[in-house]
């Protein structure tokens, strides 16, 4: 069973799942796990907002439940929906049949037979393990009135279906909130959450990640592919490589069997690293090599 007995025990488990945080994102989980607070995360994408999630549902053997926000979600799509071509097929049967009792077949139509539970009513319901991990992922992307619905979903760990009722769960699950800051989410929400920054990481702990997840990376070439991304990551970039793309770096180039970085490869392999044609254009002829000689100047002894 997973110790989340203390902050140095939180590290540790997700470490154990090969997921290295600091002291300070440990802290707050530690403290979300403890007091049933719900957990906000913010940063850019790729830092491991969405991993942290999935190291905790492995660690403590509880199922994850993820609600992927997008624009134009509403409280509907996000909690329940009826399944309407069975309810149809059920009506037509009772009709052809012709024993159909109106009362009846209302109170059948609208049971659990007939109901599509989306992640919200997923997470209110008893799951083997314990309560479930409630990731409700991207949150920037919604609009006001759904983060509304939120508020009082997230307060009393309730949603209504006007057809059945008021369905509560009998363990909060643990709740996982992230954004990539593309607009603010309201103050209201936020309250409610203990709220963390998830930044990149400095060198030493990107290294670890990168040692916990390309494990077959020699530490060389790890060194260099780190310090290259650490001083890619000053340019004006319109999206700067995070954590997720360091780790896909560098299971091309080892795919590639490179053994260093050169000028040539880095051109070959950007499309793993960036992901706008304007960014990759400024890395073409002399520019990958400025940087690379940068990053390797970090590297040398003082």
């Amino acid at each position: 069973m997973a110790d989340i007995s203390s902050i140095d025990a939180v590290i540790a488990t997700l470490a154990g799942q090969d997921y290295v945080c600091d002291r300070a994102l440990g802290t707050v989980v530690f403290l979300a796990l403890r007091l049933g607070r719900p957990i906000f995360l913010e940063g850019e994408a790729g830092v491991g907002k969405t991993e942290i999630a999935k190291a905790l549902s492995a660690a403590l053997g509880r199922k994850l439940i993820r609600l992927q926000c997008y624009e134009g979600l509403d409280a509907a799509s996000a909690v329940y929906d009826w399944n309407f071509p069975a309810q149809m097929v059920a009506i037509r049967t009772a009709e052809a049949s012709g024993s159909a009792d109106r009362s009846a077949l209302q109170a059948e139509l609208f049971g659990p037979e007939y109901l599509t539970e989306r992640p919200l009513l997923q997470a209110m319901r008893p799951q083997p393990g314990g309560a479930p991990i409630l990731l409700i992922d991207e949150l920037d992307r919604t609009d006001e009135p759904f983060e509304a619905f939120l508020l009082e979903a997230l307060s009393d760990f309730q949603v209504t279906i006007p057809e059945i009722g008021t369905i509560s769960a009998p363990e909060p699950p643990i709740v996982i909130l992230t954004s990539n800051r593309t607009r603010e989410v309201h103050d209201a929400l936020k309250r409610r959450c203990l709220y963390h920054w998830v930044d990149y990481p400095g060198f030493e702990r990107e290294m670890q990640i990168l040692s916990a997840r390309a494990p077959e990376a020699s530490a060389a070439l790890s060194r260099e592919v780190i310090a290259f991304v650490q001083r890619l990551r000053t340019e004006d970039l319109f999206k700067k490589p995070g954590v997720a793309e360091t780790i896909d770096w560098a299971k091309c180039l080892l795919a590639l069997d490179v053994l260093t970085l050169s000028p040539e490869v880095i051109s070959d392999t950007l499309g793993a690293l960036l992901k706008y044609q304007d960014d990759i254009a400024k890395l073409h002829g002399s520019e990958a090599k400025r940087l690379l000689d940068e990053a390797k100047a970090s590297l040398a002894p003082a």
